[in-house]
Order: structure tokens, then sequence, then C-alpha cells
């Protein structure tokens, strides 16, 4: 008798059965014949696809004025290229969620969330970043704004908040700043400093 056949026999005694066959036992031969069944198949399948494939695609982007051509993996965002392909690791990761905004840069002029973007579908595009804001030696006068009205703590939402600040004057959602809280919505800041951040964005909004 192996160590299972006790328990197999009680359980037969316990349900009762018909012509030396529980219920039980009809249930448990079918759940494990099904899994032998799915288990290689899958297994199988692993093995011979080598799991997701991954394919390479030639981009072209401008960031921050300077042009580069990428061999990228269809699956990497914008988000990764710009830190790992680029090493321009001002552009913060946060959730990777696209709902904190710590990952907010102007693409074609237009506010994304970077970890949701796909490289592959901006060939040609042009892109901005918090490094790109400073010209010959100056801050941005957001930069500068941020600095003067304390809109930062730890900083690691700054990037995303300037970038996504520089949006907003642009589109013209700057002009209070009931304005301002509600077009900068998407951009937390897990310090609290959004009275600072708004004195900012809007000091900066009469400045540019």
């Amino acid at each position: 008798m192996t160590n299972q056949e006790p328990f197999i026999a009680a359980a037969a005694e316990s349900e009762g059965t018909r012509g030396g066959i529980s219920r039980r036992s009809v249930l448990l031969t079918a759940g494990g014949a099904a899994s032998i069944a799915v288990v290689p198949q899958v297994a199988s399948q692993s093995v011979s696809e080598g799991g997701p494939a991954s394919s390479m695609v030639r981009v072209r982007l401008a960031v921050n004025g300077t042009r580069h051509e990428l061999d990228l993996d269809t699956r990497q965002s914008l988000l990764d290229v710009l830190r790992e392909d680029l090493g321009l690791t001002g552009t913060k990761k946060g959730c990777n969620q696209g709902a904190c905004g710590a990952c907010t840069i102007l693409l074609n002029g237009r506010r994304v969330v970077s970890c949701l973007t796909l490289a592959a579908m901006h060939d040609g595009a042009r892109i901005e970043t918090i490094e790109g804001l400073e010209k010959n030696g100056e801050l941005h006068p957001l930069q500068s704004a941020f600095i003067e009205h304390d809109g930062l703590q730890c900083g690691f939402c700054t990037p995303g908040q300037i970038m996504s600040a520089v949006g907003c004057i642009a589109e013209g959602h700057a002009g209070s700043p009931d304005d301002i809280r509600f077009w900068m919505s998407g951009n937390i800041c897990r310090c609290g400093a959004y009275p600072g951040i708004v004195a900012a964005v809007s000091d900066a909004a009469k400045r540019v």
C-alpha cells in the first residue's frame, strides 16, 4: 500500500461508492488527466516559441534639438528610451502607469506621460525634456520660479511638474490659480508642495 492509498480508501468510504468507484475518484482522475494533457502542451509551446517575440525598428527622434537615430524594441516606451538609451535621467520613472505625471515631457509641443508612449509610434518626433529648458547657462523662467517660490521639496516630481507647466502656459491655461490647479491636476506631488507650484507657474506665466 502506498502512502496515498489510505486517504483514497477513506474518501471512498465517507462518500459512498457505486460499483467500487466514488464520485471524488472520478473527479480526481478526470482532473489529473486534463492536467497531464494541458501541461506538456503549454510547456512545449513555451519552449518552441521562446516567449514573446520582439522586433526592432529604426526610430528618428529630435530630443532637445539633437537628432538621434536609434534601433529600438517596438515595446520600448519613450521614458525608457530617454533614460536608458539616451542617458537623459531628468525625466523620472514614478508609477510607470501614467498616473503620477513624473515622466511628463513635451512631444511635438504637447504634454504626454512618456511611460505610456511607445517610441516606435513617433518616428520623426520632436521631444523636449527638462534637460533642454536651460539655454546658454540660464535657467528657464519656470525653473527659476520653482526655486523662488519653493515649489519643490524632495524634487522627484519637479521635472514632470515643470514640463507640464511649460505646456500648461503654452496652452493658455495658466490665467488663474484655479485654472493652474485644474490643468496641472495630472501631476502629483507627494510632498504636498502645491501652493509653491501654483505660485511658481502663475509667476512664470507672466515672464514667458
